[in-house]
């Protein structure tokens, strides 16, 4: 859900950039910058809770339904 916001918000950017005279191109960047950045965070994130010792979810709350 969070790499769905960053990416309405983004692209909401990108057209107001682009209407104020920025490059599309470049507006563009910082679009996928924005939801690079959130996709790496949410795929970091249960490495960094289980270094630093904090409670994981259970196998069958992080969608491995093996």
């Amino acid at each position: 859900m969070a790499i769905l916001v960053a990416l309405t918000v983004g692209l909401v950017w990108w057209i107001a950039a682009w209407s104020f005279g920025i490059k599309a191109f470049d507006a563009f960047l910082l679009t996928v910058l924005l939801v690079v950045g959130v996709a790496a965070v949410l795929l970091v994130k249960p490495y960094v809770d289980q270094l630093l010792g904090r409670e994981s979810a259970p196998p069958e709350e992080r969608g491995a339904g093996f």
